[in-house]
């Protein structure tokens, strides 16, 4: 039985840094606009998680 290393690799692959060089200031600051929401949504959805994880612990302590 050969050993598969395919299964090894993982699903999801890390995104490149966005190349930087051949942008203007202003491109650079609306890139960091859109690098700010994308935080701001991202932590919102960690707190929605951990106050559905906590509710769950809450019940199932019950």
């Amino acid at each position: 039985m050969a050993f598969e290393t395919d299964d090894l690799e993982p699903l999801k692959k890390k995104s490149q840094p966005r190349n930087l060089d051949p942008m203007s200031v202003e491109e650079l600051r609306e890139y960091i606009a859109t690098l700010k929401a994308e935080i701001a949504r991202v932590e919102e959805k960690i707190k929605a998680k951990q106050s559905h994880a906590s509710a769950a612990a809450m019940f199932f302590k019950k």
